[in-house]
């Protein structure tokens, strides 16, 4: 069926809106938003409401230029002070990780496939094909659940998780398209291997650093009158970085991922405002691929795989991941056992697992559907599971911490180029002691009054105006710099 432009976009517009109003409200009983737009598009496609959508092709190239956005994103929120002290342990998971956990799910599958209770056989090496499509967490569901459950973790999990997430993609997708490789030529060089390996991960980052740092000279440097043209030029820099690496048989996941954590780690002009583009930017190309990968599935193709999906979701989310985790951090003894505890049950699969499924169907291989179905089945298991219990995981565990404050309460920023900060404070009766009026009050020193709301009015500050109870100040003053420490202080704190 061939529908008109007007009757395309009405029907995208009613999926964006139900999605997103889906969304919210699942938010509120702690349900992912992500799965929620999994199953609009489910309700909405061929067992649903009838929407037509079969290309395996097509939902696959939403899904890359899903990814290079949102990894991009995920790298520009990503704050390298904070991911330096845990650099060694993502890289550990984002590569050993990822081999193991699809080395033991790979041979899980293949025995459980023996087993006449299944009624599915697959062959060794088309059970690591599946391990391998679902053997990396996914970026988009990490970004997504930890940023909008406001999840603050102790001993540096939070960037150690969304470093894993984000860098682990690449080798996941190196393990799929050579298996996929070895399954139709029945042959493997293990050297030829081993080159495309460092090919790829040298050639990926490299490219992503050296973008990276041009993308911040060129945004600094070109002049455009119109500031709303800088986060156009930002994306289209995320989509080059993508594809020239790619072209150069590099990883470009792993290029946009570094590429957005280099220019989010800089000092760019309008970076905030490129933040929020690229932001919102993420959130929609998340719900469209979501809604793609929901509208693909047939939902009634997965009852005959339902059973053997379980077994091998539960023991990816029991044995495969936490035994993967453990190992791979077996070097780092200092990280306490309740910390490797909760990278283990962090192993979100999302629309990632799904989208490399895409690529054995599109190859033709042997039993390619029911690896689709199965990696369909395995990601709404594990968004079901580990995404509505991370918050209460990590409480359990005793890891988790109180949300900072960001930002004030009248929504007002500065630049980042303006060596001042912004904060917010209420008049009690205690400050009125002294008198009325601002020059009254006890405020600390640097420190102006920009503008006071009072109810839902907003008042300019001047030496006649009577504060009351109540009242909010909105505060400019200097960033605190801290002091280097002296040689006595230093051996103090030793």
């Amino acid at each position: 069926m061939i529908f008109s432009t007007e009757i395309l976009l009405l029907i995208g517009s009613i999926l964006l809106i139900v999605s997103i109003v889906v969304g919210k409200t699942g938010y509120r009983f702690g349900v992912p938003a992500l799965l929620l737009f999994l199953l609009v598009g489910m309700l909405f496609g061929s067992d649903g409401f009838g929407l037509q959508f079969h290309s395996a092709g097509e939902a696959q190239s939403i899904g890359m230029i899903a990814l290079s956005i949102i990894l991009f994103s995920g790298g520009m929120d990503t704050k390298l002070p904070e991911i330096r002290p845990v650099m060694a342990q993502g890289i550990m998971l984002s590569t050993l990780g990822v081999i193991l956990t699809t080395l033991f799910t790979g041979l899980f599958i293949w025995g459980l496939s023996s087993l006449s209770f299944t009624s599915i056989s697959f062959t060794l090496d088309t059970s690591l094909l599946l391990a391998a499509t679902i053997s990396s967490t996914d970026s988009a569901s990490v970004f997504a659940i930890l940023r909008s459950q406001k999840i603050n973790l102790k001993h540096n999990l939070r960037p150690m998780l969304e470093m894993e997430s984000g860098s682990n993609d690449p080798m996941a997708y190196m393990l799929t398209i050579l298996l996929i490789q070895f399954i139709q030529s029945g042959s493997m060089n293990i050297s030829s291997i081993l080159s495309t390996f460092l090919i790829q991960f040298l050639v990926g980052g490299i490219a992503g650093y050296l973008l990276g740092k041009l993308i911040v000279l060129f945004l600094n440097k070109i002049n455009i009158d119109n500031q709303a043209l800088y986060p156009i030029l930002l994306l289209a820099f995320a989509f080059f970085t993508f594809a020239i690496t790619s072209h150069f048989n590099g990883n470009g996941y792993l290029a946009v991922y570094i590429a957005g954590m280099l220019v989010g780690n800089s000092k760019v002009i309008y970076k905030k405002e490129m933040s929020t583009f690229m932001d919102g930017l993420s959130w929609l190309f998340q719900i469209i691929m979501f809604l793609a990968l929901g509208l693909l599935v047939n939902p009634h193709e997965m009852l005959p795989v339902a059973l053997m999906a379980t077994f091998i979701g539960l023991f990816m989310i029991l044995i495969s991941r936490p035994l993967s985790i453990f190992i791979s951090l077996l070097p780092f003894r200092k990280m306490k056992f309740h910390s490797k505890l909760f990278l283990s049950w962090v192993g979100l699969r999302g629309a990632v697992p799904i989208i490399f499924a895409t690529y054995p169907v599109v190859a033709n291989i042997e039993g390619s559907n029911l690896i689709f179905n199965i990696v369909f089945f395995i990601t709404i298991i594990s968004l079901v599971v580990q995404g509505t219990t991370i918050s209460s995981f990590s409480r359990m565990l005793h890891l988790s911490l109180p949300v900072e404050k960001t930002g004030n309460e009248f929504g007002v920023e500065l630049p980042e180029e303006i060596d001042s900060q912004l904060s917010d404070m209420t008049v009690t009766p205690e400050m009125l002691k002294r008198g009325y009026s601002l020059k009254e009050m006890n405020l600390p020193s640097r420190t102006l009054v920009m503008i006071i709301k009072r109810g839902e009015k907003f008042l300019i500050p001047n030496g006649s105006l009577k504060l009351q109870i109540g009242d909010k100040l909105l505060l400019i003053s200097e960033k605190e710099k801290k002091e280097p420490l002296s040689l006595q202080e230093r051996k103090t704190e030793k």
